[in-house]
């Protein structure tokens, strides 16, 4: 049977999803009610901007005292899309506190501090849920903290950023150079008008830290996450993939020890072969490649990004979070048993993709070659190039430890015949 009392939701934020959050709630409505079991009520949207029109949101739900509006008491579900760690981070924790649940798509915030929210939900018995944080439409969260939650998840690989991999794509589809495809990203409206958290990571890494934290059943922050950009990568770099049958993409790796008793977390451009499945995925879109125990390798692939398919991604929260309302119940929270510690990047084995400017003469192989095997990384192979007294030498390892191939790569610098480490790329997948 139907509730006739309606469940009463506060928006906070009215931005690019906000807005499509809002839309969906008015036309989709009669389908909500339905869903839920209940009549689904926008009571009031907060705002930084309150004389911008907004179409189809009535002008007295607006107001620009979120804390007032959390503070309510009569609000079932805040749904917190103002991103940033404050005012956010009071914002959740007083809609807690005065008897509301949340949804967010906050990754930076949840990121850094999920342990402590989930604790103020539990202490409240309310629901704080975030689909929308990581890769946008994607079902990634609710899949790994439900659907798997029998099985053992030993790693997640994936593409969780559209603007870089549109860029890279370009890069690789074109042959154009870094600026060059970012200055196509802005026209397009991939790129922000500052790209800094994306190309240099900071975006991936707080959704690598919330992956690892649910696929580990760990704690697992933004400061565990080893993160470099890509504004290097060049045009070079993918003409040597090329040769080796691969593609770059930026990834965020999230893995499980071997021995169980460790997890990494990593964001980092990498060369991954073309017969992977990550390597065919295209323009703005995201995937995430999945690896356990029982259920093998799954992917999960499509809009990472974008109003309508984020909003998607809150309105399924939305739903089950307003089910949980009128069922008296909760869903399932933080799960940090394991109590893994997260390994440092040195850690890390993997193989590598060196490219050195040396000198063209007898012997400079043989002098190269010797600093690897010093610091016990074993070449796969070797490609050589010289012209005019200077020769590029394009090396790549069997798995070493980043340990060791950082050490390797000072002594290389510290060699006469050595003019420069033009690139260092791990290579994944494989």
């Amino acid at each position: 049977m139907m509730r006739t009392r309606p469940l009463k939701v506060a928006l906070l934020g009215c931005g690019v999803v906000g807005s499509e959050v809002a839309r969906i709630m008015t036309t989709h409505a009669a389908d909500l009610a339905a869903r839920i079991g209940a009549p689904v009520e926008l009571a009031g949207v907060a705002v930084r901007r309150p004389d911008k029109v907004r179409e189809g949101i009535p002008a007295e739900l607006i107001t620009t005292d979120a804390t007032a509006l959390v503070k309510r008491g009569d609000i079932d579900v805040v749904v917190e899309l103002i991103g940033g760690i404050e005012p956010a981070r009071s914002l959740i924790t007083t809609a807690f506190e005065h008897g509301a649940s949340v949804v967010s798509a906050n990754k930076a915030l949840l990121a850094q501090d999920g342990a402590g929210l989930h604790a103020i939900a539990e202490e409240q018995n309310k629901d704080l849920y975030y689909e929308a944080a990581v890769a946008g439409a994607i079902p990634l969260i609710r899949p790994l903290r439900e659907s798997l939650a029998g099985d053992k998840v030993n790693r997640v690989l994936g593409i969780v950023n559209g603007t870089t991999n549109f860029i890279l794509d370009k890069m690789d589809s074109t042959g154009a150079g870094y600026q060059e495809a970012l200055d196509e990203a802005s026209a397009l409206g991939y790129a922000e008008a500052d790209p800094t958290a994306d190309v240099e990571g900071f975006d991936a890494a707080a959704k690598a830290a919330i992956l690892a934290g649910i696929a580990f059943h760990t704690r697992v922050r933004l400061d565990d996450v080893y993160r470099e950009g890509m504004t290097e990568v060049t045009a070079a770099d993918f003409a040597s993939a090329k040769g080796m049958g691969c593609t770059i993409k930026l990834l965020a790796i999230c893995e499980r020890a071997a021995d169980g008793g460790s997890v990494t977390a990593r964001v980092h451009p990498a060369m991954i072969p073309l017969a992977h499945p990550l390597a065919s995925v295209r323009g703005a879109y995201n995937a995430v490649f999945v690896e356990s125990d029982a259920a093998g390798q799954l992917m999960f692939y499509g809009p990472g990004a974008g109003g309508a398919p984020t909003a998607s991604a809150v309105l399924g929260d939305l739903v089950a979070v307003c089910r949980n309302r009128i069922s008296g119940a909760t869903g399932p929270g933080a799960s940090a048993y394991t109590q893994l510690p997260v390994s440092p990047m040195g850690e890390v084995v993997t193989r590598y993709h060196i490219s050195l400017d040396v000198a063209d003469k007898p012997g400079v192989l043989a002098q190269v070659a010797t600093v690897f095997a010093e610091h016990g990384v074993s070449i796969d192979t070797v490609r050589q190039q010289g012209k005019d007294g200077e020769a590029s030498l394009v090396v790549v390892t069997h798995h070493a430890s980043d340990a060791s191939l950082n050490g390797t790569v000072e002594a290389l610098r510290n060699l006469d015949t050595v003019r420069g480490v033009a690139s260092i790329m791990r290579v994944e997948g494989e």
